[in-house]
């Protein structure tokens, strides 16, 4: 698809600096010193991480925000940003975007610096908790009622409080929580005067921010042919140059690691997203189905605009509460049938330790857990070792009680010394007991929730239009239909014809997969169906499994309900999130023509 043409020679370059809290401290540095920005935006929150904040506020009025945006990120390059003129948005106030407000200002006067930073209000649902469970307000995936206490609840805002806080001469925009993308779409709404009806711009624009909102995935990162990635060390972060018709282009620093590369971006386009037609944001509904992306030269990829139409009249509200303990223990076993001999001993720690609470007269753990690590248990009946002489054992267990898991935690060890030949510790001493985080997701309407900003100790409020999206995507043709004839077949991998990426939404896995090439789609398209996927993957997945299809990159996601035991912080498998169920489907064999195989060769 050739690029439409621009009417505006202005390019406004934005560099992703964070994709969660806890990112390299590299990042801002590197992106800085040598991505000639307008903007530099991090992203910083997840359900996990807000009740985290909520727990360090209630020990420290003035905390509840991530630190290291101030500490780590804004110390290495507050006065350069400030004399090249860059300017910073941030979600990083969490449930204390005021506090976090302060502390950089604070940061800023002792280096004699003068900044203007605004704060984003309206995002903190948490007062409205009681009234709402008495509406009998429910969880928009599992029905349950909301809890009575919670530790944070808030409404993810969109984008158009940060264009109003840049247009009143901000220097620095500190939200709350928000989208992961608003970061990106308010500056552009702001720099190039995109409207709140201007829904294709609007989901260009958060398509923008979706790329960048991960950091170095889309710059190399998470690639499935992660042996082309060069220089992991020094991976460059990603800097989208955007333009006012909604394409952009996505580039990293020169000099640095990691290769900007299609593909790569086409990953990073299917990660998290569900239906590609619905991609539901506070500022506008999201259809990725037809964007192009090609390769315009070496670290530059090129991503056509997106379509977009009105947004619902709510929004996602995230609540979390505290729902007892949890405590996850290892062990190591080496030897002959180390396998057997690890899941004996998980099994006996819970035998023993369930006995010492009935004897003890308290309540047996709610729920536990066992992994053997080494032993491809996550692949289910496609696990391929054989016997492993060398495995991690890892039991998990939940109690309302955190002296209970104290005792769980304690008895772990003695299984070194007690049971199997060949037992010893990975080291890091007792596991730790921490409190078991359950989230909660509902949707609530935009008139109850007053949004603004606050700069110069002036409070300005924003309006957010409340029309209520009722139109649905056109249809698409499904790939052309695939034809085997009379050629003989032979199995392959999946990789060998295909990328693919995959992330979570709550208990929702999705698993998006590119075709290597776009006359492998309608093959992949007869091969890799919802059944066969359902089949793959029976032994983890028990909800439906939904697929869509994305002809603009010769693509396909796949959306996988019931499939992470909870999700999150609520599940006990070692990978909650489904970060490794994009390279396990990848392993499954499919049927194609010899001359397709041999094309592999």
């Amino acid at each position: 698809m050739p690029a439409t043409a621009d009417p505006s020679p202005k390019i406004v370059r934005i560099g992703g600096a964070s994709g969660f809290w806890g990112d390299s401290m590299v990042a801002a540095p590197q992106l800085v010193a040598g991505g000639q920005l307008d903007y530099l935006v991090f992203d910083y929150l997840a359900e996990t991480t807000m009740s985290i904040l909520a727990a360090a506020r209630a020990k420290k009025p003035e905390m509840g925000y991530a630190t290291d945006f101030v500490d780590i990120a804004m110390k290495s390059v507050l006065a350069e940003v400030k004399r090249q003129g860059i300017k910073v948005i941030a979600n990083a106030g969490g449930i204390n975007p005021h506090g976090c407000a302060a502390a950089l200002q604070a940061l800023a006067a002792a280096e004699g610096i003068t900044l203007r930073i605004a704060v984003v209000e309206g995002d903190d649902a948490s007062a409205q908790m009681p009234a709402l469970r008495d509406q009998g307000v429910r969880d928009m995936f599992t029905g349950e009622q909301l809890p009575e206490k919670v530790s944070s609840a808030n409404a993810y805002l969109g984008a158009m409080p940060i264009a109003a806080a840049l247009a009143a001469g901000a220097e620095v925009v500190i939200t709350g929580r928000c989208v992961d993308s608003a970061v990106t779409l308010g500056p552009l709404m702001h720099e190039f005067g995109w409207k709140p009806g201007d829904f294709d711009l609007l989901a260009s624009g958060s398509l923008a921010g979706h790329i960048i909102e991960c950091g170095c995935q889309a710059t190399g990162g998470l690639h499935t042919d992660w042996e082309d990635i060069p220089d992991w060390a020094h991976m460059g972060y990603p800097i989208v140059e955007c333009h006012a018709d909604g394409s952009f282009v996505v580039t990293k620093p020169e000099g640095t690691g990691g290769k900007v590369i299609r593909a790569n971006v086409a990953e990073q386009l299917l990660y998290e997203i569900g239906d590609p037609a619905a991609y539901l944001l506070p500022d506008v509904s999201c259809d990725f189905r037809e964007v192009a992306i090609e390769q315009r030269g070496e670290n530059r990829v090129w991503v056509s605009p997106a379509k977009g139409r009105a947004p619902t009249a709510s929004y996602k509200v995230s609540a979390t509460q505290i729902d007892g303990f949890r405590c996850a223990g290892s062990m190591v076993m080496i030897g002959i049938d180390a396998d057997k001999k690890a899941r004996r001993t998980a099994e006996a720690i819970i035998e023993r330790t369930s006995e010492i609470l009935r004897q003890s007269g308290q309540p047996p753990f709610t729920s536990t857990y066992i992994e053997i690590i080494g032993t491809e248990s996550s692949y289910g009946e496609h696990a391929r070792t054989g016997q492993s002489r060398e495995v991690m054992m890892r039991v998990v267990a939940n109690h309302p009680k955190k002296d209970a898991l104290t005792m769980f935690a304690r008895e772990i060890a003695p299984s070194g010394t007690s049971w199997a030949p060949g037992t010893t510790s990975p080291g890091g001493g007792r596991p730790a007991v921490s409190p078991l985080i359950k989230p909660f997701s509902f949707t609530l309407a935009k008139s109850a929730v007053p949004v603004a900003f606050v700069l110069d100790g002036e409070r300005h409020a924003v309006t957010v239009p409340e029309a209520s999206s009722s139109s649905v995507a056109a249809a698409l043709s499904p790939p052309a239909d695939w034809h085997d004839g009379t050629e003989p077949t032979q199995e392959v991998r999946l990789i060998q014809l295909a990328w693919a990426r995959s992330g979570d939404k709550g208990d929702i896995s999705n698993i998006g997969i590119i075709a290597r090439r776009p006359e492998w789609l309608p093959l992949l398209w007869a091969r890799v169906t919802p059944e066969a996927v359902q089949r793959y993957f029976a032994h983890s997945v028990k909800g439906k499994v939904e697929r869509f299809h994305l002809p603009g990159i010769h693509a396909m996601n796949l959306v996988l309900h019931e499939a992470l035991a909870g999700g999150g912080p609520s599940s006990m498998r070692m990978d909650p999130l489904g970060k490794g169920m994009a390279q396990m489907l990848l392993d499954m064999t499919i049927a194609v023509p010899v001359s397709v195989a041999r094309e592999l060769r």
